[in-house]
Formats: structure tokens, C-alpha cells, sequence
């Protein structure tokens, strides 16, 4: 036992990039935030660390952009209403420890692009925090983005209901300066795109009320977002919409749902990929198609009987797919069809699954590690299984092994 032990040891010394994140070496710089039970941890220079001890840690990890600090959220006590809830925005160093509580009842936490400053909404006020001091930034924000060189904000206010029925939601953008001390909150915007009252695609129509999820191509030319109608109607019919940078062109994609994997980009290309088709899934596992959509060309990538529940690309050619076979909902999670991982290169359309889970468990929400070339994903007995473990592999599933055990949610840093 002394002789294993001192031989680690030795390794340790003389090879120091070995025994490092979770024992994989590609990984020694990655940086892992995690939530277990409902708290908060990280995985630094393979070192395990739990942050948190309050078990009401909300699933919104973001790493700032040089990683060296993370926001998170955690629910507590009402400091305002009796028997209230309030959700607070925190902020951790991880090399100092140090905790920092940026606002007592925040949501949309998001790091600028360029700095350590974090902006977050409360009650319509969109607010930037320095560590220092709070600056209110705009009133009358549903949601916002930060621009890529964070010099201002993409912000949209939501559509309101009159006697002629409800307004479309309105999209502005708001400068800032470097010091934060000209800001106008009542105006300083710029009218960036009025939505139409009623969007679709053929027969399919909603109402613009919100839109949400915005995310920049990877040529900053084009802006993709989310349209959706009534907070219940949204659980069945959102708009993807993609807009370009000058605000001069505006298309609809496709119907998406929330319940499954975010439309996301390619990493060097302007690609967008998504799980197209409405219908909450207690409708089924059924009618969600992976498409693509490289502007202005768009296919589909899934096979006929065949659903997506999420998905990551690997490079700018290949993609890796959740994909169940169709099935109607049952309240019996037993009966649940259960996922594997399949390859998908969207060049050729050449399909390969590429994971195998053993009988009772599925493979879920497949993320790709791109500096070391790993794709990592979560095994569960059901789509709504808590404490899942995550696996590890090489991109095309090879050597797979089991990696971090009862995860909630995971975000990586990837230098």
C-alpha cells in the first residue's frame, strides 16, 4: 500500500499534467462548475470543492469571461414580503474563495464579453454591477444581451395588452462608455426592430409578445432569438427567428419548444442548428427534428420515427445528437423510450450512434469539450432523472468512461 502510494506521489512530481482533472489530461485546464444536491461546486486542478452549503443553488452557473469568477443564484427568504421568496445574484473568486452577494433579488445574471463587470434584471431595471457600485443601466427590459465587445446592450421590452389586443414585442440597443457615468435610464436607446403582431411559418402562427434567448453568430453578423406568446401558450409554440446585425433582415425559422436542446451555432461558421417542432413533450417523444440552417440554406438531419431531446456540435462539420425512437408520453417513467448519442456529419448526412447505455439508463444533453476534444453527457433512467452522472469520451464515443457522479447541472470553462 506505502509502495502505490509513494509511486503516485512520484508521478505527481515528475509528471504533474497527469493526475489532474478527474485523471484526464486533456482536461488540466478546463474549469468545472457543477450543482450536487442543490449547492454549488467546482472542479479546479482536479480538486473537488464544494461553494455552497444552502441546497437552493439555481441552475444559471455562468463563468465570467477570463474565468476567474463565477455567478450563481440562490433562493432564500424574502428580505421585502412575509413568507416570500427572493433570488439573490452572487458572484465567486475561485482563486481567493471570496464570496460576493451582487443583489438580493435579481435574474438574468450574464458577464460582459470584455470585463469583469456582471449585469442582471430586477423588476424591468436592467443594472450593471462593478463589485463596487451598482449603475442602473435601462427600465422596461424583458430580456437582453450583452453586444459581443461588450460596449452596450441588445434589449428587448415585451408586447402589452390594450382593448385592440396585445403590442409585439420591440428590440433596442443601449451604448454604454467605459466608467458607466452618462447613462440615461429613461431613453438612450436606439430602435433597433419592431416585431410583426403575429409571426409563423405556413399555417403555424402565434403572437410576438416576448423575445428571449438572444445569441450572436459566430461572424457577429446575424442574431438569433426566440419569439414566444402567452407564458402558457409558450409551452407549445415558440418562433426561432434569426435578425441580422443592421437590423435590416428578419426571417422565421422554424416552431421550437423549450423542453428540449437550445438552438446553438456553429463554433466558427454561421450554422444554426435546432430541434425543430411545437408540442410540449407530455404530448410525446415525437415530431422533434434536428434541421440546420446555414444562411440562407437549410435541410433536416433526422431520421423518419426518430426524435431529438438535445444536441452539441463537435466542430463546424459534425454534430452529436440525443435521439430517441418516437413514442407516445406515459406518467410510467419506465416506459419512457431512453436515449443514445448519435453522430451526425451534417456534410454528408453519414449517421453513427456512438453510445450504448446499458438497459434501464439513457444518454442526455450531450456537451462538446472543444480544446481537448472530449464530448461529455449525462446518464439517467428518465428524462427527468436527478442525480445523474456524467460520462466522458473521445468525440466519436470511444474510450467512454464515467467521470463526475450525481451532477444537476454542469458548465464548463474552456480556455
Amino acid at each position: 500500500m506505502y509502495r502505490v502510494i509513494f509511486f503516485v506521489i512520484i508521478m505527481a512530481i515528475l509528471f504533474p499534467n497527469i493526475i489532474v482533472a478527474g485523471g484526464i489530461s486533456e482536461l488540466k485546464d478546463l474549469k468545472i462548475a457543477f450543482i450536487r444536491d442543490g449547492d454549488l461546486w467546482t472542479l479546479v486542478n482536479g480538486e473537488e470543492k464544494q461553494i455552497t452549503n444552502t441546497g437552493r443553488v439555481y441552475p444559471t452557473l455562468q463563468w465570467s469571461h477570463d474565468g476567474t469568477w463565477l455567478a450563481y443564484q440562490i433562493e432564500n427568504s424574502s428580505e421585502a414580503q412575509d413568507n416570500g421568496q427572493q433570488v439573490e445574484v452572487w458572484a465567486y473568486h475561485i482563486e481567493s474563495g471570496v464570496k460576493k452577494k451582487i443583489f438580493y433579488d435579481g435574474y438574468s445574471p450574464s458577464w460582459s464579453p470584455s470585463k469583469n463587470v456582471i449585469a442582471f434584471n430586477a423588476k424591468g431595471i436592467l443594472n450593471i454591477s462593478n463589485f463596487k457600485r451598482f449603475y442602473n443601466m435601462a427600465t422596461g427590459v424583458d430580456s437582453y444581451t450583452w453586444l459581443p465587445d461588450g460596449s452596450g446592450f441588445l434589449l428587448s421590452s415585451a408586447g402589452v395588452l390594450r382593448p385592440d389586443g396585445w403590442t409585439s414585442a420591440i428590440l433596442y440597443t443601449k451604448k454604454v462608455n467605459e466608467s458607466y457615468d452618462d447613462i440615461i435610464l429613461f431613453g438612450g436607446v436606439d430602435h433597433f426592430f419592431t416585431l410583426p403582431k403575429e409571426i409563423g411559418i405556413n399555417k403555424k402562427k402565434i403572437i410576438a409578445i416576448y423575445a428571449d434567448n438572444f445569441e450572436f453568430s459566430p461572424s457577429n453578423k446575424w442574431i438569433s432569438f426566440i419569439v414566444s406568446p402567452t407564458a402558457s401558450w409558450s409551452m407549445d409554440s415558440n418562433m426561432l427567428c434569426v435578425i441580422s446585425r443592421e437590423g435590416e433582415k428578419f426571417e422565421v425559422l422554424d416552431e421550437v419548444i423549450f423542453g428540449v436542446g437550445e438552438p446553438k451555432w456553429a463554433p466558427t461558421k454561421d450554422i444554426i442548428a435546432y430541434i425543430a417542432g411545437g408540442g410540449r413533450i407530455v404530448f410525446g417523444f415525437k415530431d422533434k427534428d434536428l434541421k440546420i440552417k446555414e444562411m440562407p440554406v437549410s435541410g433536416s438531419l433526422t431520421p423518419q420515427n426518430y426524435t431529438e431531446l438535445d444536441f452539441t456540435w463537435i466542430n463546424d462539420h459534425s454534430i452529436v445528437t440525443s435521439r430517441v425512437k418516437e413514442k407516445e408520453w406515459s406518467n410510467d417513467f419506465n416506459e419512457h423510450p431512453l436515449p443514445s448519442l448519435y453522430s451526425v456529419n451534417i456534410d454528408n448526412n453519414k449517421q453513427e450512434r456512438i453510445s450504448k447505455p446499458p438497459v434501464g439508463f439513457g444518454d442526455y444533453n450531450p456537451m462538446s469539450i472543444q480544446s481537448a476534444k472530449k464530448l461529455i453527457w449525462f446518464r439517467g433512467k428518465s428524462i427527468t432523472d436527478e442525480n445523474r452522472d456524467i460520462w466522458i469520451s473521445d468525440t466519436n464515443g470511444a474510450n467512454a468512461k464515467k467521470w463526475l457522479e450525481n451532477i444537476d447541472v454542469i458548465t464548463l470553462y474552456d480556455e
